[in-house]
Parts: structure tokens; C-alpha cells; sequence
């Protein structure tokens, strides 16, 4: 009898501090602003879904896609602030900010997207996620942005020598236009809005953006050729303030870690297949849609290698060891 009264005091003692342990797990709630891109905002969903079932509803994620909370580098200063708690933004505007960023303007770092990937969740990506601790973020992961390739009207373009005097519209970016140089083009700087009609009348001979910009913004109605270069891959990075993030509970936090992992494998995969919709799109509507070989890419590689491009590169980031592992692989 005593044996079984000592037995029922203890479960009765741990199914107590098991309730106590429960209602201590305070319910936090979490504001994630997103990007516009579809596969960004499905992969936003799964994160939420995820991040909910597996701390058992102590985490409520509110989820602000399509920018409603200001453009990239608006949402990430925030959330560095900590008046938006998880944002996910593309690379490029951060750079001023984060120079090891600086790293994905380099043309031709990889090839495909299989060299992204295994870069971006190898040694070199990871170490930068690390490095925005400094700033006060908690690096989680790169979703995919994807990327730029190059249109025109004169040619099916899979050699540099095919676009030499051509005048190219691309961004103020010192890197994109030194590449384009070395590639004999005329880079053209120009406001995104003045694009279309500057392709229509001929003011500019092509462009270069990522495909889901291309079909959004109806370039295959002014321009013949999509060339498949893949010369830039731009990730988004998605963070989370770091006190908030260290504040969580070891349940909590691993819920977040499940949550951007599933996201993340989920977005890639929904990236590529929106791809690959706008690429039949293209080609049913009449666009000539041309594929080049790692053998095309690295013609144009080597040109920004020989010009020094990378050398540039380098010399923005504060870890330039960074390039050289993601080249490595």
C-alpha cells in the first residue's frame, strides 16, 4: 500500500510540472513580411503551417506578403529593429548593408541550380547567414529568386561573341556592367519603367531579368529571342530578429528550424515549376526559347574571369574567401 501511494504521489507530482512546463510555453506571435513572387508566398504558407502544428499552436504566424510591409530593404531594417519579427528579401538591396551579399552579383558564379543549392547550403552560404548575427538577424535560409537571362531581337544568343555591340538595358550595378563590357555589349543603364518602350522602338536592342519578370512585364510581346544564360542567380535570404528568435523556447525554436527547412525545399521546387510553365507559355506563344550548355556557360564565364569581374567582386565583400568556396564547391 505504500509502494502505490508513493507511486500515485509521483505521477501525480510529474503530471503537474509536466502542466506547469506546458503553460509556461507562452504563446508568441510572430509578423512575417514577404515578397511577390508566387512561389515566395506559397513557401510563406507552408512556414506558417508548419511553424504552428510543431509548437502546438504556441507560435501565430501572421504572415504580410506581396511587400505590404515596405520594399526589401525596408523589411529587413525593420526586422533588425524588431517591429517586424521574420522578413524574406532579395539579396541585391542588401549588399550596402551585408557586403558578403555582394557575392550574388557575381556573373556566372554557378552554372545551374543544383551549383546554387549546394552552395547556398554549404560551408560559404551558411558562413554569411552566421556573419548577419553582427546586425542583430538570425540568417534562417535562401529561398529562391532565380536567375536573370538575357532577351533580344536580333539573335538566338548562347556565345558572348553574339551579343558584341549590342545595347543592353541593365541595372546601375558597377559588377553587371563590367560583365557586359567583357562581353563586347553596350550596357545601357535605364529606368525599369522606361524598359518596354524603349524595346518596342528599338531605343535598346535587349534585356536581362529572370524569367518570372520577363512573362510578367510581357517582354516576349517586343522581343523574338529568351537566351537561357542564367548569368546571375539571386537568392532571397530570409532572416529573423535575433533577440526575438533567442528569446523562444528550445520547442519553439525547433519549430522554426522544421518550418524553414520544409519552406524551403517546398519553395525551390515551386520556383522551378513556375519556371518551367513560363518557359512553355513562351515557347507556345511564339518566343524562340534557346538553352545553352555549361560548355555555352562557361565561354561567357571565362570572359568575366579573364576582365577581372570577379576580382571586383572580391574586393566589395568583407570574407572575398567566401567567392572562391562557392566557386570550389
Amino acid at each position: 500500500m505504500k509502494w502505490m501511494h508513493t507511486a500515485a504521489l509521483a505521477g501525480a507530482l510529474a503530471l503537474a510540472f509536466n502542466g506547469a512546463a506546458f503553460a509556461a510555453e507562452k504563446t508568441v506571435t510572430l509578423k512575417f513580411a514577404n515578397v511577390t513572387s508566387q512561389s515566395a508566398k506559397d513557401a510563406g504558407k507552408v512556414f506558417k503551417d508548419v511553424a504552428e502544428k510543431e509548437s502546438e499552436g504556441s507560435l501565430v504566424i501572421n504572415l504580410f506578403p506581396d511587400n505590404q510591409l515596405g520594399d526589401d530593404r525596408v523589411v529587413v531594417e525593420t526586422t533588425v529593429f524588431g517591429d517586424i519579427d521574420i522578413s524574406a528579401s532579395s539579396t541585391s538591396p542588401l549588399a550596402t548593408m551585408f557586403p558578403d551579399l555582394y557575392v550574388f552579383d557575381t556573373p556566372f558564379l554557378f552554372l545551374n541550380s543544383s551549383q546554387a543549392y549546394s552552395a547556398l547550403d554549404g560551408k560559404a552560404g551558411q558562413a554569411i547567414l552566421k556573419g548577419m548575427e553582427k546586425k542583430g538577424l538570425k540568417g534562417l535560409t535562401y529561398w529562391e529568386n532565380g536567375f536573370r537571362n538575357f532577351t533580344d531581337n536580333k539573335v538566338a544568343a548562347k556565345r558572348p561573341e553574339d551579343v558584341k555591340g549590342m545595347k543592353i538595358r541593365t541595372m546601375e550595378n558597377e559588377v553587371h556592367l563590367a560583365a557586359w563590357t567583357a562581353f563586347g555589349a553596350n550596357p545601357t543603364p535605364m529606368a525599369f519603367t522606361e524598359l518596354f518602350t524603349a524595346l518596342q522602338q528599338g531605343t535598346v536592342d535587349g534585356q536581362e531579368n529572370p524569367l518570372g519578370i520577363i512573362d510578367g512585364n510581357k517582354f516576349q510581346e517586343v522581343q523574338k529571342y529568351v537566351s537561357l544564360t542564367q548569368h546571375v542567380y539571386t537568392p532571397y535570404i530570409v532572416v529573423m530578429n535575433l533577440d526575438k528568435y533567442n528569446k523562444l523556447s528550445d520547442k519553439q525554436k525547433a519549430a522554426i528550424e522544421k518550418a524553414t527547412k520544409e519552406s524551403t525545399e517546398f519553395q525551390r521546387k515551386q520556383s522551378q515549376k513556375y519556371e518551367g510553365q513560363i518557359l512553355d507559355k513562351l515557347r507556345k506563344g511564339g518566343t524562340v526559347v534557346t538553352e545553352l550548355s555549361d560548355d555555352d556557360k562557361a565561354a561567357w564565364q571565362k570572359r568575366v574571369v579573364d576582365a577581372k569581374v570577379f576580382d571586383r567582386v572580391k574586393s566589395k565583400m568583407q570574407n572575398p574567401q567566401y567567392l572562391d568556396q562557392m566557386l570550389a564547391r
